[in-house]
């Protein structure tokens, strides 16, 4: 399953000859290629998926959608078991 996340393009750039971008996911400014949607313009949001805009959504789709995945995560926090392992959880040495 593939999940595109949206978020707001805050700044553009060239980088390599390819459109570049700074999109802003709430807490979270992530570097995006926008060589598939050159068109959009800086506070537009863009549904990104592995570093790419794919395409250019209006305000209200991407709230919606940014709604959705924290109801999404919200369901899968409070699932039992779904509690991420300790930090010292794996291959303990020999010892």
């Amino acid at each position: 399953m593939c999940l595109g996340i949206p978020g707001q393009l805050v700044e553009r750039y060239t980088r390599d000859e390819l459109p570049m971008g700074k999109v802003d996911f709430g807490d979270v400014r992530k570097e995006v290629c926008l060589a598939y949607t050159p068109e959009v313009e800086v506070g537009q949001y863009v549904l990104v998926h592995v570093g790419f805009a794919l395409s250019v959504v209006d305000a209200e789709e991407a709230e919606q959608m940014r709604t959705l995945v924290e109801q999404i995560e919200a369901a899968a926090d409070a699932e039992p078991g779904s509690a991420p392992p300790p930090s010292d959880a794996g291959p303990k040495p020999d010892g």
